[in-house]
């Protein structure tokens, strides 16, 4: 008699548990369709993934889009000035620090130009060279000058 009553409460105990349980999942279920349901007037599950395939058509358009503009970023970015290299140097030994520098400004296939700045007590002289693939166009590079390419790669 004691064992079936104590049976008996352990079973009402489960059974609440149980129902608690399904009650959640049911309201769980319920928020989830009221969430995929609003802005919708006529709530038929039809309607419903209509309107979210649309959307994902829309949505797969809009990343063909972003894709064809993404390349053409990276195709104007190997024209754009990427890569520095900063060289200071004292060619003379009659002057004090290293007032001199070369500078190497290139874009992504490594072309550009070298500016060059000498100076002396007397005057400042400034000398650029074109630069392409990495090599100097038309005149022989110092070895600062190649130094600050070297950086710029």
């Amino acid at each position: 008699m004691v064992l079936n009553s104590i049976l008996i409460q352990w079973l009402v105990l489960l059974l609440l548990f149980w129902l608690a349980m399904v009650t959640v999942l049911l309201i769980q279920t319920m928020l989830h369709y009221r969430r995929l349901t609003k802005n919708i007037t006529k709530k038929d599950l039809k309607t419903i993934l209509s309107q979210i395939l649309s959307q994902l058509d829309l949505s797969a358009k809009e990343i063909v889009q972003l894709q064809k503009a993404l390349n053409q970023v990276k195709i104007n970015l190997k024209s754009g000035l990427q890569k520095i290299g900063f060289v200071r140097f004292n060619p003379f030994s009659q002057t004090g620090g290293d007032q001199s520098f070369s500078l190497a400004l290139l874009d992504g296939k490594d072309n550009g130009l070298v500016i060059s700045s000498l100076h002396s007590r007397e005057t400042t002289r400034l000398y650029t060279k074109t630069i392409k693939a990495g090599q100097a166009e038309g005149y022989e590079l110092s070895k600062e000058e190649s130094k600050a390419i070297q950086i710029a790669k």
